[in-house]
């Protein structure tokens, strides 16, 4: 293995180990009032889409399967959390969206989701190593896009 393939790899190794294990921690220690994480996820990101979101976007949004996502939507729907709305560009498809009490679910989760990341993220770094981190999983991120290959559906 070359020195930048070595150091590429332990650097993957590491981000992963912190992703999974502060994951961990926030699944378990979090207030998800009654919630599963997973539906958080959903909710949080139909909260960024004012007219919801097809399946397909949740599936790349939310990081779940076709399956996992088509059975959350379902009994998040039971719970009066989301509905289903025509898509206005294609009538074969629906669109996601937060139900009032889907949205002030979402707000609520999302407050203490956000102190606990933020007491997770700052008792190791500095700000300076926050915004560097940011932006390193940006460039990242926007480079997977560039190649990214179709989602396969995984149950």
């Amino acid at each position: 293995m070359t020195g930048v393939s070595r150091l590429a790899n332990e650097a993957w190794e590491a981000m992963f180990r912190a992703q999974a294990t502060l994951a961990r921690e926030f699944e378990y220690e979090g207030d998800w009032g009654g919630f599963p994480p997973r539906e958080y996820g959903v909710l949080y990101a139909l909260a960024g889409a004012k007219d919801g979101l097809r399946i397909t976007d949740l599936i790349d949004d939310a990081l779940l399967t076709q399956a996992g996502v088509s059975r959350l939507v379902a009994r998040m729907e039971k719970r009066g959390l989301v509905e289903r709305r025509p898509d206005p560009d294609d009538a074969r498809a629906c669109r996601i969206v937060l139900t009032a009490e889907g949205r002030e679910v979402q707000r609520r989760l999302g407050r203490a989701h956000a102190r606990h990341v933020t007491t997770a993220m700052t008792r190791a770094l500095t700000r300076e190593q926050l915004e560097t981190l940011r932006e390193l999983g940006r460039a990242l991120v926007a480079a997977a896009h560039h190649t990214k290959a179709p989602t396969r559906n995984t149950a």
